[in-house]
Order: structure tokens, then sequence, then C-alpha cells
């Protein structure tokens, strides 16, 4: 199952980049339900917080009419950044998949790794590498047509 919520986050990462934005997708799940998914909607909203899994932990939260998501997974296109990061922990996310590291703007494994710092009191599991080659080919794609 985890493929196709993976596969999910990708066509959020394309639709994304055909609204011209940076191509990031996620979907947020709980069991095999599907809780939220969206893309990156930065420039749309003139909002630098509109990260994909910014909108999507929102959108859950509403739904769920619950600030913590314990029982949630999320599946992410890229690495997410420190902001992002934080707040996936402030939701008490379960698990967190994501394709493509981001050695540049990741707060994950790359840069401020927010979940290694003393500070993080709550640590999802977290795979990365999820379908890796497809989420770098969609970012790739995407910087390539804008030079």
């Amino acid at each position: 199952m985890s493929g196709t919520f993976m596969q999910m986050a990708l066509n959020e990462a394309r639709a994304a980049a055909e609204r011209g934005e940076v191509p990031v997708g996620a979907v947020l799940v709980r069991g095999n339900e599907v809780i939220a998914r969206d893309g990156n909607r930065t420039r749309e909203l003139n909002d630098p917080t509109a990260h994909a899994e910014m909108l999507v932990v929102r959108a859950a939260g509403g739904r769920l009419k619950s600030e913590r998501l314990t029982n949630c997974d999320l599946y992410v296109t890229l690495e997410p950044c420190a902001m992002c990061a934080a707040a996936i922990s402030f939701a008490r996310i379960r698990r967190l998949y994501f394709g493509a590291s981001d050695p540049k703007g990741g707060g994950v494994e790359n840069g401020a790794r927010f979940y290694s710092q003393p500070t993080c009191h709550h640590v999802p599991e977290v795979y990365g590498g999820i379908a890796e080659r497809q989420a770098a080919e969609v970012l790739k794609a995407f910087f390539q047509e804008r030079r």
C-alpha cells in the first residue's frame, strides 16, 4: 500500500509543477484511508509556509478535529525542511516516508536534522528513499525547464 500512497504524492507533486510551484507532494493517511493530500502552494497562496506537508497537516487536523495525528503516516516526495519536520513532530505523526533527499534544504537527514535535536520531543519513524528516483526526476525536470 505504501507504494500507492507515494504514487499519490508524486501525482500531487506533478500537479504542483503544473501550477508553477516547486513539485513537492504529500499524502497523509490513517490506516488505508487518505485523510489529506496536496502539493506545494507557496506562490499561489503567497505563503512561504504553504509547503505540501504543512497543508496536509493543517487539513488533517481540521478533518480529524485534533492537533495530534498520532495514528497517521505521511508520504512526501522530498525530504522535509526543518519547518515541516517540526510540524510533523508537533503533530505526533507516527511514520514519515519520503522520496528524494534534500542536501540543500532538508531538515531530517540533512541540514538541521530536527529529529536529532535534544529539544525534539517526538520523533516519527523515518523511511527515506521511497520512489526516490521518480521523485528526483520530477524535481529535476521542473528545474531544467526553468533554466
